[in-house]
């Protein structure tokens, strides 16, 4: 199962010059790929409303974070298709599919109507184009690792590997500064409208350029020494997961590292920037600087812990990152809280919040048909002011009452809501004056030290627990599912568990848990493989 005989050596493959290439050409095109995926997540609550029924934000932004998310639950069968395409036909081919895919459906969603313009087709037409990106996605990260591993020394398969795994950063990186560019060049009207199209019509020129370098990289020499000789898998999905002695394997890799490790991604990036744009309500520029200097500042220890994985082992690395991400989460995140906005700290600890209701529910997929009842109206309008409450239920039937200390307000009624929380000092965003820029810089970067020490090792550790003949498909599916499932839905999820709740910090216990049990089962079941080298068969 394990490759253990000395690695095969080509003309092509002992060439330094050569393997820089290859690590290049394949990071450079896997960053557009992961630039045109992440569009959609950073720039969702803009155009949440325009592609979904209208009347309440909170279940507008949960449906766009719901196909959001289908994107990440198809990428496993994305994995299992171009893997197992891979595995037949080779690295290089796939992954030019996988990325004409990726760029064309990322430009169509630039061209989208509106749900004003063709109704429900407009939703149904996006979750299509999300998981055709899905799709290529699940294809593309296992066939970029595949091929770098296969052509690096085994003494620094880490180190070459780990450039793959900047890839997904720098492409969230690129997405934040393309959008960044065109909301400064738009003004806030014309960008909400159409100018957050523009993002996704740049991924045509991207596409370009990705496919040009593609089409001038050679095939994996261990792939075509193994078509060569004949001994190419002809059932690669039922050699990966009809065997039981592969399928544990597989299931371990993804229990054990996968999981944690996406959870972990997702949180430091993603649910950092949505925490700080749309819980602490501070304002876009400011927050796309801090998330901009934390992932320029932690984005070259990718590189650093997969050098280093070489030297001492992946595991401990990887399982360190879960460990302290499951330990600490919570205390970062209120510190962001404190040094983010201080004022709405202050507020939440002077204010209790009640909702004493029935008849409340969340709404994942709105359609026109949706009704939303009071207590609904009630919780819509505390989560979008990133406030905590205690929902109590009441009598079936009854209005619900709302208790803002000693302020009680019965029914659904806006105005006094709002005037009860003017009343009381709420602050509606951050005061840029009470922003302290360097200490949410710092908690950003040490969750982004998380994401490096999960991440950076990782892809070394998957090529390396499957034989050749069936490593595309074995490789790509646990890391699929544990990046796309597990690590995919922590926005939805999380947003989720913290309007049932009415915590703004309940969402913070998915990523806690899943990244606690990751570090338990890595450190019982999985060994080190840093030392396995890879052979034709």
């Amino acid at each position: 199962m394990i490759d253990s005989t000395a690695q095969l050596h080509t003309s092509t493959g002992d060439d330094a010059a050569e393997r820089k290439r290859v690590v290049f050409a394949s990071s450079l095109g896997t960053v557009f790929e992961w630039y045109d995926f992440y569009l959609y997540a950073t720039l969702a609550p803009f155009f949440a409303a325009l592609f979904f029924p209208p009347g309440n934000a909170t279940a507008a932004l949960l449906a766009s974070f719901a196909t959001y998310a289908a994107g990440f639950l198809v990428r496993p069968f994305g994995a299992l298709v171009f893997g197992r395409i891979g595995d037949l036909v080779g690295r290089k081919y796939t992954f030019l599919v996988t990325i004409l895919v990726m760029g064309i459906s990322t430009a169509l969603v630039g061209m989208m109507p509106t749900y004003a313009s063709i109704g429900m087709i407009s939703p149904i037409a996006l979750v299509i184009l999300r998981l055709a990106q899905g799709l290529a996605l699940g294809g593309e990260y296992g066939g970029a690792a595949t091929y770098v591993a296969e052509h690096a020394p085994n003494e620094k398969r880490g180190l070459h590997t780990s450039w793959i795994q900047t890839t997904a950063t720098l492409g969230f990186f690129l997405s934040l500064i393309v959008i960044g560019g065109c909301r400064r060049i738009f003004d806030e009207a014309a960008f909400k409208e159409w100018g957050w199209r523009v993002p996704f019509l740049v991924s045509l020129i991207l596409l370009a350029v990705s496919v040009y370098i593609r089409l001038k990289l050679n095939e994996s020499p261990l792939f075509l020494k193994m078509k060569s000789e004949g001994k190419t898998s002809k059932a690669p999905l039922k050699e990966s997961f009809g065997n039981w002695a592969n399928l544990k394997i597989v299931l371990l890799a993804l229990f054990g590292a996968a999981a944690g490790q996406g959870v972990v991604w997702y949180t430091g990036q993603f649910y950092a920037l949505f925490f700080l744009t749309g819980t602490l309500k501070i304002d876009w520029q400011t927050a796309y600087n801090i998330l901009t200097v934390a992932l320029a500042l932690g984005t070259g220890l990718f590189v650093f812990f997969g050098w280093l994985s070489d030297k001492i082992g992946r595991k401990k690395i990887m399982m360190a990152g879960c460990i302290l991400a499951a330990l600490t989460y919570f205390p970062i995140f209120r510190a962001m809280t404190h040094y983010g906005n201080p004022a709405l700290e202050t507020f939440a600890n002077n204010t209790t919040i009640q909702v004493t209701a029935t008849d409340c529910q969340m709404h994942l997929f709105p359609n026109p048909k949706t009704k939303y009842s009071d207590c609904d109206r009630v919780q819509d309008f505390l989560a979008k002011r990133s406030l905590s409450f205690e929902t109590i239920d009441a009598p079936a039937g009854a209005a619900p009452v709302t208790k803002l200390n000693d302020i009680e307000i019965k029914g659904w009624d806006e105005k006094a809501l709002t005037t009860a929380l003017a009343t009381l000092g709420y602050p509606a965003k951050a005061n840029p004056d009470d922003v302290n820029t360097p200490m949410l810089i710092l908690l950003v970067f040490i969750q982004v030290v998380y994401v490096t020490m999960v991440y950076g090792p990782i892809a070394a550790f998957l090529v390396e627990l499957f034989p050749t003949r069936i490593r595309y498909t074995s490789m790509s599916l646990p890391y699929h599912i544990g990046n796309g499932w597990f690590g995919g839905m922590l926005p939805l999820t999380a947003t989720a568990m913290v309007a049932a709740s009415g915590n703004i910090y309940a969402g913070l216990w998915y990523p806690v848990v899943v990244a606690g049990l990751t570090a338990v089962l890595g450190l019982l079941f999985i060994r080190e493989t840093k030392d396995h080298q890879l052979q034709v068969v």
